[in-house]
């Protein structure tokens, strides 16, 4: 079964692309827009990925940092204004 992006109406779109390699790539595929699409579509599933690492990683760092301060508390508690 395609992808909801597969199924996605498709349009024309302007982009700058170097002329040398755009006829380099001809060379490998009889459809560019296709080929450029598929590799659009994982530059986009790669970019999730990492995000998501990411986030994965502040919330464990958040989550080290929240048991610390419920250890031994904050640095600041000591230096209150009121």
């Amino acid at each position: 079964m395609e992808s909801p992006i597969a199924l996605t109406r498709k349009r024309p779109v302007n982009l700058t692309i170097n002329e040398a390699l755009v006829l380099q790539a001809k060379a490998y595929t009889s459809n560019l827009s296709a080929t450029m699409e598929s590799l659009l579509a994982e530059f986009v599933v790669n970019q999730q990925k990492a995000q998501r690492i990411r986030q994965q990683a502040a919330d464990v760092c958040a989550a080290d940092w929240n048991t610390v301060h419920a250890a031994v508390g904050s640095f600041a508690d000591e230096h209150s204004t009121l």
